[in-house]
């Protein structure tokens, strides 16, 4: 790995998507989290909760 960060977005009533399964929730409290961009390392990390 090279530390490439690779961002796709997908549209959610697409009909190439059968599910979508969530392994990981975290609590924030911004609505868009373009701040995590230029970060790495232990400034990325949030609060978490393994479902």
């Amino acid at each position: 790995m090279q530390n490439i960060g690779v961002e796709k977005v997908y549209l959610i009533h697409s009909p190439r998507i059968n599910y979508i399964k969530i392994t990981r929730k975290s609590k924030i409290r911004k609505a868009k989290l373009y701040y995590l961009r230029n970060k790495s390392g232990k400034e990325t990390r949030l609060k978490q909760k393994f479902i």
